[in-house]
């Protein structure tokens, strides 16, 4: 049976591992051999689970992680819509293939939003590959024509 928790600082080593696999198969990035990330991805990721207003919940199949999801949290200037000024941003919602299909994805998103509501979130974002898309729909989020984006 499948446990879920929130991630603490000592899980960091199986959160940076998760991570890492993520990045690998979102990308398509060789699971084997060198780094194939860029230089400081890996130190700088660590540094922000470490430090940042984040939640992650691990999906555990007995010791073996399965499953992950982190959402960040945002301060910004509160608007008529979010007074708060409190956002979330959902990052890499994954779960391993062999566990695909089971539900675990949704279960992760669940308890994130749950605690992203419990803390005065009032707009979550995400980026979705398309083969997470239909599940982001289900559970309520819709495209946005709002955002515009710059990468610098």
């Amino acid at each position: 049976m499948i446990q879920y928790k929130k991630a603490r600082p000592e899980d960091l080593p199986a959160v940076m591992e998760i991570r890492l696999e993520t990045l690998r198969d979102v990308f398509g990035l060789s699971p084997t051999g060198d780094s194939p990330f860029p230089a400081g991805l890996v130190e700088k990721t660590r540094a922000y689970y470490s430090g940042a207003d984040q939640t992650t919940v691990l999906a555990l199949d007995g010791e073996t992680t399965v499953g992950c999801g982190t959402m960040c949290y945002l301060e910004v200037l509160p608007t008529v819509d979010h007074p708060s000024g409190l956002r979330g941003h959902l990052m890499n919602v994954y779960t391993k293939p062999q566990y695909r299909r089971q539900g675990i994805a949704r279960r992760i998103l669940e308890l994130l939003i749950e605690e992203a509501r419990e803390r005065g979130v009032t707009e979550i974002s995400l980026d979705a590959t398309e083969e997470g898309r239909t599940l982001y729909e289900r559970c309520g989020f819709s495209p946005s024509s709002e955002c515009m984006v710059l990468n610098l």
